[in-house]
């Protein structure tokens, strides 16, 4: 069953990143992600395509988050 739906701690076992991560990506960098009620949903084949096309590549404002974690 490759089209479920995952929570946020199965996308960032997936990407091997922090929640904290994934929310900023959310927020600042349109990672692909779906609200479910309070729940925050994604496709693993939408991460995986914004992945591909840079979507999480490494930038300042991403090391001055790592930094600051």
């Amino acid at each position: 069953m490759s089209d479920r739906w995952l929570s946020v701690e199965e996308i960032t076992e997936h990407l091997g990143v922090s929640k904290d991560t994934v929310y900023a990506w959310i927020a600042k960098r349109n990672m692909p992600a779906h609200k479910v009620g309070r729940l925050w949903k994604f496709q693993k084949a939408e991460v995986d395509a914004w992945v591909k096309a840079g979507g999480a590549s490494d930038s300042d404002d991403a090391r001055q988050e790592r930094d600051d974690g």
